[in-house]
């Protein structure tokens, strides 16, 4: 009798049932288990053939073991600059292309004089366009302190086929350990958290461990052009232990003729993109070849996507000369959205959810052919994935341009766009 009794063993099903269940569920975790790993093996080898070809391509050799933390708006971003510049011991190195006013700015002069005083050695580099705004007063009273502070190409006293050529690069590296760089200038338009149109959105990365050196090497390029004195007996070039997985390539362009570093890193990146590509920038106005390159990943299937400034921007005259391409874009289906809440000051661009860059380069003709600028490339996942959750954050309060109403934007609009193209190599 017991041979012929079904035994109940779950709710709703026999022993035989649960058995079958049983092997299924296995199979199914199995099968799981195998997707992830081929999945995971995919990632690491679209990971390795980018970080392949931009090395070859490049020529500049990734380091590995940094450890980088994203940092989102002022509110994120001043207090770690400030915290890192206050626990200094031997030296300071803060190049910028924006230094104006206001308390953050008082806030920055005040934190280099007291560290300067204490015997650090604190160098500032500031644009001679870019930071023209600084108030007199903290410049004597970082020079009183002991900051050496030199200029980079003032317009009254360099050849006018240089002033065209700007230092756009934020860094700051603090004992040759540390190091911080991105798209944030040193006023208060950058303060807050993107709240309203007075509060600026933008990113900055803090960076430790080999990479840093590259960041240093960056605003040395800059320091040699403007003064005497590369190095003195404070710099200790120290060797850089691991604090992190993640695989950086420091990438600088200069200004040039013919095709250059920077150029052939966005290139490279869109090139290799496979499913996703996002950029975010606040001057998008770039020339017809890097529009054909968007078109051309769109067209084999990547998702792309573009943050832009929307109502608020400090370059509207930009904006006009990258909005006569929306129409070429959309129709090729690259998806276009325009921040709402305040400026986009951000210079991002994700690919496939394994690499990033972020730095101070705009999608613009000036950043690629005529200023001085530093960019990331960035193998990790979670560092990328962070940026991704950002900017899907940042959507939310962004508006979508719709190709059929794009299309049918008034005449007086398509007359600016077309006026300011005679230009737009400059912006």
């Amino acid at each position: 009798m017991s041979d012929i009794v079904e035994r109940p063993a779950r709710e709703g099903g026999t022993v035989n049932d649960v058995e079958a269940n049983d092997v299924e569920a296995n199979d199914v975790e199995a099968n799981d288990v195998e997707a992830n790993d081929v999945e995971a093996n995919d990632v690491e080898a679209s990971a390795l053939r980018l970080r392949r070809r931009l090395e070859r391509l490049i020529g500049i050799a990734a380091s590995e073991g940094n450890a980088l933390v994203p940092l989102r708006n002022g509110d994120e971003i001043f207090p770690a600059m400030l915290g890192s510049i206050a626990a200094a011991e031997h030296t300071i190195d803060l190049m910028t292309f924006v230094y104006w006013q206001g308390e953050i700015a008082r806030q920055f002069a005040f934190a280099l004089a007291e560290r300067a005083r204490a015997g650090v050695r604190v160098r500032l580099l500031l644009d001679g366009f870019g930071s023209r705004l600084i108030e007199k007063d903290l410049l004597e009273l970082m020079d009183e302190a002991g900051v050496r502070v030199a200029w980079f190409r003032k317009p009254a006293y360099i050849s006018p086929f240089k002033q065209n050529h700007r230092c756009h690069r934020k860094v700051l590296v603090v004992d040759e350990e540390v190091a911080y760089t991105g798209g944030v200038g040193i006023a208060e338009e950058w303060c807050g958290d993107a709240r309203d149109e007075h509060e600026w959105r933008d990113t900055h990365v803090q960076v430790r461990g080999p990479a840093v050196d590259g960041i240093a090497a960056a605003f040395a390029q800059g320091w040699a052009e403007c003064h005497d004195e590369l190095f003195d007996e404070r710099d200790r070039f120290v060797e850089h232990a691991r604090h992190g997985d993640a695989v950086v390539q420091v990438v600088r362009g200069s200004a040039s003729v013919g095709w250059q570093d920077m150029q052939t890193l966005l290139r490279v990146v869109i090139e290799s993109a496979e499913r996703r590509l996002r950029l975010a920038t606040a001057y998008f106005a770039p020339d017809a070849f890097f529009i054909d390159l968007l078109c051309a990943a769109a067209r084999r299937g990547v998702r792309v996507e573009i943050l832009l400034p929307g109502p608020h921007t400090d370059q509207r005259v930009c904006q006009l000369a990258g909005q006569a391409f929306y129409e070429d874009l959309l129709a090729c289906g690259v998806r276009i959205y325009q921040y709402q809440p305040t400026m986009m000051h951000a210079k991002i661009i994700t690919v496939d959810g394994v690499a990033s860059l972020v730095g101070s380069t705009n999608f613009n003709r000036r950043s690629l052919d005529h200023d001085e600028e530093v960019m990331l490339a960035v193998l990790d996942g979670e560092f990328t994935a962070t940026l991704d959750r950002h900017f899907e954050e940042d959507l939310t309060v962004s508006a979508l341009i719709k190709p059929g109403r794009w299309k049918r934007r008034p005449a007086l609009q398509r007359a600016k766009e077309l006026a300011v193209q005679p230009i737009r190599r400059f912006l």
